[in-house]
């Protein structure tokens, strides 16, 4: 875990404890936070509540829950191989001034479980989705999903509806796999990655993969960071995704909700046709582009992606 999440540790009373989650503790971030590629992007100290949630199966999942827990939800789903580090710039931002902010570790990523042969059904990502939800009490979230994130949440759509969703961001979206038009939709580097994706020995893939996470330039402390976490990761999850077959237009063309694609137009991981093509078959669907922003642009310009997302919430509830 970051070290900017364990600086201190105090546990709540019984009575604060989320229906539904199996413990909870409260790590306060320093005030001075500093960010790894220059500046501070939110000088007040910044609370995070930490939730283990049974998913399904049983499965743990590691929940990070901060901000007004009174405010409107925005829940983060992040993307294949990462983790809800990958949020540091929504958490630590003025977003937790006015929302309630929640990610959670998917099933086989960072800090939640990692079963073996749990990762080809789509109604188990979505269980996962809707105990979290259900566990947190959240009344209608804003989804905020992140690459391989927006499948899960498309698996959350199919086997839940929409009715209590508020709407979706879909970040650099991949909504399909397994077929010659998801591939299509890769860029040429990502393809090349993917046999040594599937090899437990392979580093020197993840830190090719790492690197196609964003086009700014990062500094080697965030490098690092990212790496670390991607390497939490055993081989036989990435594969047990890797196998899945799914085209979930069908769910996204039936959406009424407000819908938000924000799409890099120098990602080197998702083609920017594939954030295109979301946008095309959602009905009403907004996009923002992002020129010279690459995978992350939470991260890459999360000044104008907060903005962004908070004026789409206000769209949404």
């Amino acid at each position: 875990m970051d070290s900017n999440f364990s600086l201190s540790v105090h546990l709540p009373s019984p009575t604060s404890r989320p229906h539904g989650a199996s413990s909870v503790s409260l790590l306060e971030a320093p005030c001075s936070l500093r960010d790894p590629e220059g500046g501070v992007p939110f000088s007040e100290p910044v609370s995070i509540r930490v939730h283990t949630v049974r998913g399904a199966g049983g499965v743990p999942l590691a929940v990070y829950d901060a901000g007004d827990p009174y405010g409107p939800a925005l829940l983060f789903v992040h993307g294949f191989s990462q983790s809800h580090l990958a949020w540091r710039r929504q958490f630590h931002s003025a977003l937790s001034l006015g929302f309630r902010l929640v990610a959670l570790d998917l099933r086989g990523h960072g800090h939640s479980g990692k079963p073996r042969d749990a990762y080809g059904d789509g109604r188990l990502w979505a269980e996962d989705l809707h105990a979290v939800i259900t566990a947190l009490e959240l009344e209608r979230p804003l989804l905020v999903a992140w690459s391989f994130g927006a499948m899960v949440v498309a698996d959350y759509l199919r086997h839940y509806g929409q009715t209590h969703v508020a709407g979706v961001n879909f970040v650099s979206p991949m909504v399909k796999t397994g077929s010659e038009e998801a591939f299509g939709l890769l860029s040429p580097d990502m393809l090349a990655l993917i046999p040594g994706l599937f090899d437990p020995e392979d580093g020197a893939t993840l830190e090719r993969f790492v690197s196609l996470l964003h086009h700014q330039p990062v500094s080697a402390e965030t490098r690092r960071m990212v790496l670390a976490y991607t390497e939490m990761v055993p081989a036989y999850v990435r594969e047990g995704i890797g196998s899945r077959s799914v085209d979930n237009d069908d769910v996204l063309h039936q959406l009424t909700i407000p819908v938000l694609v924000s799409q890099g137009l120098e990602d080197r991981m998702v083609r920017p046709d594939s954030g295109r093509h979301v946008a095309s078959v959602v009905p009403g669907a907004h996009v923002s582009l992002y020129p010279g922003i690459g995978h992350s642009p939470f991260w890459e310009d999360s000044r104008r992606f907060n903005r962004e997302l908070a004026a789409f919430a206000a769209r949404c509830w």
